[in-house]
């Protein structure tokens, strides 16, 4: 018995434009990942408002008499965004040239990139002039992990993979489970924003906000869990798929055990905060490389049996392309 198997996709070839556009997309994810952690900080140690123009701060690019801690954490995560639309653009502008090497709906996704920093971008804005209205600040946060999302599923989706086919509806638990985590950070936001904890806790005011929040844990905990063992249980998965699992298990873990010290510390400890909204985006992030590379892996090689002079039967796997071309011929 010979096992073939044609492990390159006719649809996945690899080109050098597609490979290093892949990695920009997915650097762009990290720094992504990075700026909402530093809005966490920002609005945990009430820096929201340190800079109280738009854009600039202090009128002054760089405000150097009214530098400080808050002032700094306001503008760097100002600086930081503002070289995020760069970035954006520049993607627009590869996506566009390179379209021939590329996916058909490349270019438009980073199109959709574009316009979600700018929309980002307009919240932002809206966020200082506002002065922190609670429902601006929750979209802005909403909007950035959308924006998130869509680059980790572009940057993924680009990126060279061959499946076993052995995923099954795995994709669609880890889509149900990156859902749960988003509202669940939704919900989070809400609470932030409006500080519902401390409000709850001293004069039982908007208790319906926070206790959303902590019932929107359960439904977050059982899709994540159920993927992870469904996982565990699903015999010859792909090993990134298997190893995207035990991480999505481990950062819930922690997650829970980050929420239940932040409530019992009534957010009196700002790394827990910064790193609870921090841990719950990664979380999501890997909820939805697992969900993209388990779509990829949907479409399974198939099997030809061809006879041999050494055995009356030889298994050859080759995609589904090269099986059953598209002109109804054998290939």
């Amino acid at each position: 018995m010979v096992d073939i198997t044609f492990y390159q996709r006719m649809d996945d070839k690899p080109s050098r434009p597609r490979e290093w556009i892949s990695r920009f997309v997915l650097g762009m994810a990290g720094e992504t990942l990075f700026l909402m952690a530093l809005g966490s900080a920002t609005r945990v140690m009430n820096a929201g408002l340190a800079c109280p123009d738009w854009p600039l701060c202090y009128g002054a690019l760089v405000p150097q008499k009214q530098m400080n801690l808050q002032v700094f954490l306001e503008w760097f995560h100002r600086l930081t965004a503002s070289s995020m639309g760069l970035f954006a653009i520049a993607l627009v502008g590869f996506c566009w040239w390179y379209r021939r090497n590329l996916p058909k709906w490349a270019p438009w996704i980073s199109l959709l990139v574009l316009f979600l920093v700018v929309f980002q971008g307009i919240l932002g804005a809206f966020t200082v002039t506002e002065l922190l209205r609670f429902d601006i600040v929750t979209a802005h946060l909403g909007t950035a992990l959308l924006f998130f999302m869509t680059l980790l599923s572009m940057g993924v989706a680009l990126q060279p993979y061959q499946g076993t086919g052995t995923a099954g509806k795995l994709h669609l638990v880890a889509a149900i489970a990156a859902i749960c985590v988003y509202i669940q950070s939704i919900l989070g936001a809400l609470v932030g924003s409006q500080w519902a904890l401390h409000q709850c806790l001293s004069d039982s005011t908007l208790c319906g906000v926070m206790h959303s929040h902590l019932a929107g844990v359960i439904p977050a905990t059982l899709t994540t869990l159920t993927l992870t063992v469904w996982a565990w249980r699903t015999p010859a998965l792909h090993p990134s798929l298997r190893r995207l699992a035990n991480f999505a298990g481990s950062l819930l873990v922690l997650q829970i055990a980050l929420g239940v010290a932040t409530f019992k510390l009534r957010l009196q400890v700002e790394p827990l905060t910064i790193a609870h909204q921090s841990i719950g985006a990664g979380l999501l992030g890997v909820l939805v490389t697992f969900a993209v590379l388990a779509f990829r892996d949907v479409a399974s090689p198939a099997t030809v049996i061809l006879p041999t002079a050494d055995s009356p039967i030889d298994s050859v796997s080759m995609s589904p392309a090269i099986a059953h071309p598209a002109d109804g011929h054998p290939a």
